[in-house]
């Protein structure tokens, strides 16, 4: 197993405790499909990618690409097969990033756990003939989400 690498076991890791598990890191893509016999909707994988760690793309002289990177080439990938369906990718809190998100703007939508105390920001501006130095990445700063998202508390609790 050449592309093995170790990585942080989510079942057993807690938020004090970090647990290393070694293995494969295989990037699944499914399609929610009615299953009549068995009476519920299943999850059939359709398309599957190794993301080798870094450790084997080193060995191997490749230039490493994140997970996020082969999670927006097997959506763009799925888009291309799937042109008149309406795709939805859930991931978890590590594909909440700008460049997939981005990546499949118009194609595909992209849900993923974003922590509310998270700095976002807008669009860097729209560049000009006159624009001089380095392309901005980003704009100006937006409001955190945890003010909209404030639970009140019910009377008679605190």
């Amino acid at each position: 197993m050449t592309a093995r690498g170790i990585y942080r076991d989510p079942v057993r890791s807690s938020h004090g405790h970090f647990v290393k598990a070694s293995g494969l890191r295989w990037l699944s893509f499914m399609v929610l499909t009615p299953v009549p016999w068995a009476g519920a909707v299943k999850a059939l994988p359709v398309f599957t990618l190794l993301a080798p760690s870094q450790r084997s793309n080193l060995h191997r002289g490749r230039r490493h690409k994140l997970l996020t990177d082969w999670a927006r080439q097997g959506a763009l990938q799925l888009c291309r097969w799937l042109p008149d369906r309406d795709i939805v990718f859930v991931g978890d809190s590590s594909f909440a990033v700008h460049e997939l998100a981005h990546a499949i703007t118009g194609r595909a939508t992209l849900i993923s756990r974003l922590r509310l105390d998270a700095n976002l920001f807008a669009p860097p501006p729209e560049r000009n003939a006159r624009s001089v130095g380095r392309p901005a990445q980003k704009g100006p700063p937006l409001p955190k989400l945890k003010p909209c998202f404030q639970i009140p508390l019910r009377h008679g609790t605190e």
